[in-house]
């Protein structure tokens, strides 16, 4: 029995213990202790109208000549004030009964309503409140390192924390929210709560030992943020996206490693892939000597004809390494077709790109489209600002179509009206442009201008901006030719920085990467290393073990341990090749 006893006593300990530090805790800030002042001083004027209506009680009985105990007057009033009813205790004068009436009218406004909303608002709210605030992360354990911290809990953020998390690297979000960091927890992120200006914030989140520091919130509190994190250290890396031309300095003297301005690389993006007479291709990226080039097949006398028969190769020396189509990624074989809707990925010299140009300019053939005529732009945002400015200072003719007037574009260029209203995209040319870029910030306009295009022009070549990766497929299977959105223009460069030579992102979910010769590929032949066939990557170059590169390597070529490869996939095909033939090492290695 006494140790029934001893556990019931330990038991009663652990309770009080527990709910003293709850209300301590509770008790502890400030506006807490403010809206329990509010609360009790309700309660205490509760009280003393209760007490009131009780003396009141004792003198309209005796005016009626009758008497009753205090706590029955007490009673009489809780029981009219709760509308429980009078039970066995009523008045008979008109005196007794209005006061009555003043009592029950009293106590349905401060105790049916007042006293429930004032008991949420200041005890119940703010207690909920706290709770959340004690189950929200706010620091990171003490063996953290090699993280990246994003500030901003926007989709962008969450797409670039999702691409990052499939390269190995751990991301963490920091949120001002309590309920915000909760939900990003609830989906899966490692999330932590905290004010952006806190020195002490970032201290709990590791700021010294983490890999890179990502802001991607506005330019006031980009600023904001950089300056006090590194007033707690001074040697991570930060990496900020900013809107306008004059936060780039400032972010730079706040500190700031790398500064990007990501609409207007998207915009410059989107510009690039316009078809132009004389270049047909763009390249998009370089590994020193190896050039990657994208051409459309689009108005070439490639249309129809087999890889095999094209001669590309042999005439140009450069490798067809890939064909996208409406977004989808395939590599080629002899007998691949090419299709108006088809996009070619070419990889060799700057030399060999030229000799492509030459090649498909010279094969256009008898188009019946003016290359040459203005480029259509619907939209004249950031991102369709950084459109118009390339083309201009390429030398192409263009016309901008939005809903107001820009003072940065010239007149004779600038259409106001809807781009969705026929009259104004006749206007505009719509019946004679080579292309339209469509540059809006929203997705859904997007999708529906696109539709819409693609329905007034079969053969115009329609370029695409997205904001988040998931509205790409749906962009192109509307009729975009090319899609380029910002969420993956915000990965692609911050893995560029993570994994500098490693892992170059080209385009959409298509990356070039490098990677040394495993021990299960030593002494194999390239054409049979099953590379191609297991993996569904390309092998664009080769440097060997003298330190020279290869480009488009010899298919009977047998590989050596050492050696680096080269190769383009899409993202699957990357995560593929990594378990097929090598263990697959995170972007942020912890040293």
């Amino acid at each position: 029995m006494s140790s029934v006893s001893g556990s019931k006593v330990i038991f009663l300990q652990v309770v009080m213990k527990f709910i003293t530090s709850q209300i301590s805790l509770f008790m502890q800030q400030r506006s807490i202790r403010r809206n329990m002042g509010f609360l009790l001083r309700f309660i205490f004027m509760l009280l003393s109208l209760v007490a009131i209506y009780s003396i009141l009680f004792h003198y309209i009985m005796e005016y009626e000549q009758r008497s009753y105990s205090w706590i029955t007057g007490v009673y009489w009033t809780l029981t009219v004030m709760s509308t429980l009813g009078f039970g066995d205790i009523t008045f008979t004068s008109d005196l007794g009964r209005l006061f009555s009436i003043i009592v029950l009218l009293s106590g349905v406004f401060l105790l049916l309503i007042m006293l429930p909303f004032t008991f949420i608002q200041f005890f119940y709210a703010p207690w909920l409140e706290a709770q959340k605030k004690g189950h929200t992360p706010r620091s990171l354990p003490a063996d953290v390192k090699g993280h990246i911290i994003v500030v901003s809990p926007d989709p962008i953020a969450l797409n670039l924390v999702d691409d990052l998390k499939n390269y190995g690297a751990r991301c963490v979000l920091l949120s001002h929210d309590s309920q915000t960091t909760l939900d990003l927890l609830d989906q899966g992120y490692e999330a932590v709560a905290g004010e952006h200006d806190s020195g002490d914030v970032y201290r709990k989140l590791r700021i010294s030992a983490a890999a890179m520091l990502v802001v991607l919130d506005s330019d006031v509190r980009n600023t904001n943020i950089v300056f006090t994190v590194r007033d707690v250290d001074g040697r991570v890396p930060i990496v900020a996206g900013v809107q306008s031309d004059d936060a780039i300095d400032i972010l730079q003297l706040a500190g700031c490693s790398h500064v990007f301005q990501f609409h207007k690389l998207l915009g410059e993006a989107l510009a690039r892939r316009v078809l132009n007479g004389e270049a047909r291709s763009s390249i998009i990226s370089r590994f020193n000597d190896l050039a990657v080039a994208e051409a459309p097949v689009m108005r070439t006398s490639l249309v129809g004809k087999s890889l095999s028969e094209s001669g590309l190769r042999q005439l140009t020396g450069a490798n067809v390494v890939g064909l996208q189509e409406r977004g989808k990624f395939v590599l080629p074989t002899a007998d691949t077709r090419f299709t108006s809707t088809m996009v070619m990925v070419i990889a060799g010299t700057e030399e060999q790109i030229e000799s492509v140009n030459h090649l498909l300019a010279s094969g256009r053939g008898s188009c019946s489209v003016n290359e040459d005529a203005p480029v259509l732009i619907l939209g004249c945002g950031r991102v369709g600002l950084a459109a118009a400015r390339h083309l201009e200072a390429r030398g192409r003719q263009y016309r901008v179509v939005d809903k107001k007037i820009k003072r940065e574009i010239p007149q004779d260029r600038m259409i106001v009206g809807d781009a969705a209203d026929i009259d104004v995209l006749e206007k505009a040319g719509m019946r004679n442009a080579p292309s339209v870029i469509i540059t809006t910030h929203d997705d859904d306009t997007n999708i529906y201008l696109t539709l819409y295009c693609r329905r007034l022009r079969e053969d115009i070549q329609i370029i695409s901006r997205a904001t988040l990766d998931r509205n790409v497929g749906i962009l192109h299977a509307a009729g975009a030719d090319l899609v380029l959105s910002l969420a993956s223009m915000v990965t692609s460069s911050i893995i560029n920085l993570l994994a500098p030579g490693k892992v170059t992102m080209i385009n959409e979910g298509l990356n070039i990467f490098r990677n040394s010769v495993s021990q299960s590929l030593d002494k194999k032949v390239l054409m049979s290393s099953g590379i191609r066939r297991k993996t569904h990557c390309s092998v664009v170059a080769l440097r060997d073990l003298d330190g020279k590169l290869h480009i488009n390597p010899d298919p009977k070529h047998v590989f050596a341990r050492g050696e680096e490869l080269y190769l383009i996939g899409d993202s699957r095909a990357e995560k593929t090749f990594y378990e097929t033939f090598c263990k697959n090492e995170a972007l942020t290695d912890a040293e």
